[in-house]
């Protein structure tokens, strides 16, 4: 079972985009150290706090993730009924994850879900080398994108965040410019980070085995 702890979904779900700015006079005060409020429709800066200061974003990364699935699908490149196979790569990843097991099979739809939900690094892998062919590959799409998004204070170097290196940065003003790209222009994100608790079933195939099905909770 699947339950939303995803920071992917606690940002996006929390972000405040208006649809009509109107002048505001009041003492503003925040306890964060990076802060930025957008319009959603223009993009229009209503507030900020050293927000182009560069931070380490852990699974806020997972955020660009799913905007370049989005764009596949949209695309036709790939589908959400597609099966996506987890690679010995993608099932050892470690920190929040779904434990895919090397080999298991599930859709793209599935897959979207336990990284929304449960910001599932296994699944942000293994969606990362369905796409692309390899993490490597997609992470170098994630960078382009941010280029051409105009994200001059961000820099990947995995697709799903568990990177502890100096050139993984971004920041609030580019976490906003990716998050309003994602939200606005593919909406069906929110089908995702909206669900409050979801079943998946485990069932891996071997030679001479087959794994019973399971729940995750």
């Amino acid at each position: 079972m699947l339950r939303k702890k995803s920071f992917v979904a606690a940002v996006l779900s929390l972000m405040l985009f208006l649809t009509t700015v109107r002048p505001v006079s009041a003492n503003v005060a925040v306890s964060s150290p990076s802060v930025i409020l957008i319009e959603s429709s223009t993009g229009e800066v209503i507030y900020e706090l050293d927000a182009t200061e560069r931070r380490s974003p852990a699974s806020i990364t997972k955020i660009m993730t799913l905007l370049l699935t989005f764009e596949a699908i949209d695309s036709g490149k790939i589908s959400l009924t597609d099966q996506v196979v987890t690679s010995e790569h993608a099932s050892s990843m470690g920190g929040s994850q779904v434990y895919l097991a090397e080999g298991e099979a599930q859709t793209l739809d599935t897959m979207i879900k336990c990284i929304a939900v449960s910001s599932g690094n296994d699944a942000s892998v293994a969606v990362a080398e369905h796409i692309a062919g390899s993490e490597e590959a997609f992470v170098a799409l994630m960078n382009e994108k941010a280029a051409e998004l105009g994200m001059a204070d961000t820099h990947f170097e995995d697709c799903c965040g568990l990177s502890d290196s100096d050139n993984h940065y971004t920041s609030a003003k580019d976490v906003a410019i990716m998050s309003r790209e994602l939200t606005v222009k593919y909406p069906d994100i929110f089908r995702y980070t909206t669900i409050w608790m979801e079943d998946i079933t485990h069932a891996v195939s071997y030679t001479h085995l087959t794994l019973p099905t399971k729940r995750l909770v």
